[in-house]
């Protein structure tokens, strides 16, 4: 039915009907013709309403945010200490911690807006595209670019670009986005129904931007964009809500919970016995700030939030759109990945290769009809440039029809046709209704083999075909079986129901289609077996076409297992099926409730699972897997909506190389955690040495120079770990519960208990060794005035010194968990590079910059101290480096 209203250029504003005059818009601005609005007009009108898009919601405000990063667990001791500090009458450490509690959540505000725009900036990855009739032709232009009188088609699969009335045509609509209510609803092009009391939602002719078309064809005239549209009507009414944090940030947050309760726990014993064992209230109030100072690893969760980041941008770049931040750190412990087969493991480019016909060898008029009746059994269109448009398959069809002298024009095609009843993933099978040149009517129905020999009337040769279709299979081809049945005479103009009209057919013969697999996916497979990931496909074609396609690329190795009634297996043999070890399964013909049905079995068998999917029905098995997998080509909208991830080249070896990222990702927070933590143990035990001597021992590192290795020294190193490239033998170690805490008992013992345990040995002995080399003896005074007291400055620099130089060598060390330095090159990050040598310029600056030295107690070092410190990174980083070869070599033992 078409709207003449919105059709012909002839009506005037004036005297034309208006069917949508309850509508906020004037009547001028939808006047609309058949050949849509030509591109001056559109320009014109984009102009004058705007883009069509929702503009962002207000946010949380900067003060906000800001004051989010003050009261942060690690930036609550920050404040204690300073309070400590202010109440000892020591206002200028005061002062200085309250700038590092600042600086340092400045510092986490940018890195969390520079992440929240990194994940924001990535829709220039998919970008919304409209069909629109512009001009007389159609074509695809941004949906931003949509305007108030466009006419636009829709197609199964799509979403809806703007809020339109349908003119021609009808769809099934999810709108539940809208209204909650999860059943599709029929839209179908006709008048406004007046007097009715409906709602806008309800008017049958209307369709809402943001909603889905589930099935059907259709075009439209747009009436409403942008902020004006019912969805941006809602968001302006709206705030958009924080991200929720991963939970790699949450486990962090915890631990910092942790750290917080130590370090007020051991201020405070440390204080009471800095008392009791006579030291003046000032020295143990000095101790305990210092306790605290040194407990805080300040840049902890910003550069969590960055090295995430970092990780979708890196993955984009790489074809695969992560769309939240979290997902990045569930593919590192994926452990089972759930794929189709067309498109994703094979190139998706399907080609005509072979056709059978029950009378043995085929003639050519006998081929050409086949081929013929099967390419007007689509639904492809030809775009303005002359590419066609629509299913690859079908596309395949169209184009054997072409190469085998029976060419097919899409807009003949559609002019026969009087009925189309589309695909449906369980009959598996479409037919369409067309008009001979007498005005016969002739039904075609292509299809899967099983689903259309069914259907075929007495005498017609089924198990031939049956074995022929068994061949074409086994040799990796798609097959489609193709039948026609001529309606009697006098039928009528009215299309009959489907069930009457896919009956007592006539079998023309099959074709085999053949879509050769990606190159690249062996390999990624074998990189999966290596993983210790399992591969299972999950497909709508014929079990022997896919196994061979499988075992071309290396899945089922040893064992394939394929299942032909997917549909019909039941729970308890699909938990027997995913529980034997080693063998990876083929599902054939399975419908989208096949894939929801595998997800949620492999997730109570305590599976990471990642599933691929493109169509609209595959949503519910996309938003069940953990990481649902669309494909930003071949995938319909809805498929992109429902997944977290999405692959702008549809190829399974993106997927592989997004699990790679996601461990590296996961191993890299864990470096810069270490190299963090492992600093704590040597900035508290000089507080421990002089609290346990009772001041015979004097102070060995001052609450300053604290604050400047925290803030000055540790930062960049931190970030630039977060950016080490993957360990040799990452994709070789079996994935990692998903149980596993970002941060266990290992990590702490080499943290804490090795790199800060030797780390202190050697600031301790450079502090030592400068005071007795001066004539000291414990129990001297060293204060101002006395004769030690420059070698006592000296000592306290050598000790920061020290802790800077042994942050170097822990770094390095930091850099690998497994493997060696030597395997992964000493220059292969240039970034930690650069951090060191800023630490290092900046260390100088405090240690020889007189202004610098005055406010940081510090003290020019002589050159056998600078050789003596010079001496700490090598053997940090070779004390661990021992460590690891110890391990090595036990595990390989």
């Amino acid at each position: 039915m078409t709207d003449t209203t919105a059709a012909d250029p002839d009506l005037t504003p004036d005297t034309a009907p208006d069917p949508l005059e309850p509508l906020p818009l004037l009547r001028r601005e939808l006047h609309t013709g058949p050949l849509g609005l030509s591109s001056r007009e559109a320009a014109r009108r984009l102009a004058v309403h705007g883009p069509n898009e929702v503009r962002p919601t207000a946010r949380t405000g900067v003060l906000g945010e800001l004051l989010r990063q003050l009261l942060h667990p690690l930036a609550l001791l920050l404040w204690a200490a300073a309070a400590l500090a202010f109440i000892a009458s020591i206002p200028v450490l005061g002062w200085a911690i309250v700038a590092v509690v600042l600086v340092n959540a400045g510092f986490a505000l940018v890195q969390e807006q520079q992440a929240e725009k990194a994940v924001e900036t990535l829709a220039r990855y998919l970008p919304a595209q409209a069909r629109v009739i512009r001009d007389g032709r159609p074509q695809q232009v941004p949906a931003r670019d949509l305007v108030p009188g466009d006419l636009i088609a829709l197609d199964e699969g799509d979403r809806v670009p703007a809020d339109a009335r349908l003119t021609e045509g009808g769809i099934e609509a999810d709108l539940s986005m809208l209204t909650g209510e999860s059943t599709p609803v029929e839209r179908l092009a006709g008048p406004a129904l007046e007097g009715e009391g409906l709602s806008l939602l309800q008017e049958p002719n209307l369709v809402f931007s943001g909603t889905t078309a589930t099935e059907g064809q259709a075009q439209a005239i747009v009436f409403a964009t942008g902020d004006h549209t019912e969805l941006g009507r809602i968001a302006v009414l709206s705030r958009r809500t924080r991200r929720e944090p991963s939970p790699l940030e949450q486990q962090v947050k915890k631990v910092a919970w942790l750290i917080a309760v130590v370090a007020v726990g051991m201020s405070a014993v440390f204080l009471v016995t800095g008392v009791a064992v006579g030291l003046p209230l000032t020295d143990s109030l000095m101790f305990a700030i210092g306790l605290l100072v040194a407990n805080v690893p300040e840049g902890l969760l910003p550069t969590i939030t960055l090295a995430l980041a970092v990780g979708v941008r890196v993955l984009a770049r790489q074809g695969a759109v992560i769309k939240r931040l979290s997902a990045v750190e569930t593919l590192g412990s994926t452990d089972v990945i759930c794929t189709d087969k067309t498109g994703t493991l094979t190139r998706n480019r399907m080609r005509l290769r072979s056709t059978w016909t029950p009378h043995g060898t085929p003639s050519g008029s006998e081929t050409a009809e086949l081929v013929r009746a099967a390419a007007r059994c689509t639904t492809v269109t030809r775009e303005s440039d002359g590419r066609l448009h629509g299913d690859p398959t079908e596309i395949a069809l169209v184009e054997g029809a072409a190469g085998h002298a029976a060419p097919l024009d899409p807009a003949d095609r559609d002019a026969h046709r009087r009925a189309c009843f589309r695909f449906d993933p369980r009959l598996r099978r479409m037919s369409v209704i067309d008009a001979g040149e007498h005005g016969n009517l002739r039904v075609i129905v292509k299809g899967a083999p099983e689903a259309v020999l069914a259907l075929l009337a007495a005498g017609e040769p089924t198990g031939e075909a049956r074995r022929a279709a068994d061949a074409l299979a086994a040799d990796g081809m798609r097959v489609l079986a193709v039948a026609v049945r001529e309606l009697p005479p006098g039928t009528g103009a009215a299309a009959p129901r489907r069930q009457d009209a896919e009956r007592d057919l006539h079998l023309l013969g099959l074709v085999g289609l053949h879509d050769p697999p990606r190159p690249e996916v062996a390999a990624a497979v074998r990189r999966c077996h290596e993983a210790g990931l399992t591969v299972h496909v999950v497909t709508g074609d014929n079990g022997a076409t896919a196994a061979a396609v499988a075992r071309t690329v290396g899945i089922g190795t040893p064992h394939l297992q394929v299942i032909t009634r997917s549909e019909s297996i039941d729970d308890q043999e699909l938990d027997h099926l995913l529980r034997q070890d080693g063998t990876e399964i083929v599902f054939a013909r399975s419908s989208p409730e096949t894939k929801l049905k595998v997800a949620d079995a492999l997730r109570a068998h305590g599976r990471i699972v990642a599933m691929t999917g493109d169509g609209v029905n595959d949503a519910p098995a996309l938003h069940r897997a953990h990481i649902g997998v669309a494909m930003g080509r071949s995938g319909t909208d809805v498929a992109r909506e429902a997944s977290t991830m999405v692959l702008t080249d549809d190829n399974f070896a993106t997927i592989v190389t997004a699990i790679e990222s996601g461990r590296r990702v996961y191993d890299n927070v864990r470096k810069f955690i270490v190299y963090i933590f492992a600093h704590l143990t040597p900035e508290v035990v000089p507080f421990l040495v002089f609290a346990l001597s009772a001041g015979a021992v004097p102070l060995p590192l001052t609450v300053l120079q604290i604050l400047a290795i925290d803030l000055g020294t540790e930062t960049l190193p931190a970030l630039a770990l977060g950016r080490e490239r993957a360990e040799p033998g990452i994709m070789s170690r079996p994935p990692r519960p998903s149980t596993q805490s970002v941060i266990n008992k290992g990590m702490l013992v080499r943290s804490w208990g090795w790199l800060g345990i030797v780390s202190a040995v050697l600031v301790m002995t450079g502090f030592f060794y400068v005071l007795w080399r001066a004539g000291w003896h414990p129990g001297d005074p060293t204060g101002p005035g006395s004769p030690l007291h420059h070698a006592y400055l000296t000592a306290t620099t050598a000790t920061f010194a020290g802790i800077v130089t042994c942050q170097v060598g822990t770094a390095i060390a930091a850099r690998t968990d497994h493997a060696a330095l030597v395997d992964i090159g000493f220059f292969t990050n240039p970034l930690l590079l650069a951090g060191i040598a800023f630490e290092l310029l900046f260390t100088a600056a405090l240690v020889y910059a007189p202004p610098l030295q005055n406010l940081f107690g510090t003290a020019a070092l002589p050159l056998d101290v600078v050789l003596l410190v010079s001496a700490f990174p090598p053997l940090v980083w070779g004390s661990d480096e021992i460590r690891r070869w110890a391990r090595r070599r036990h595990h390989g033992s």
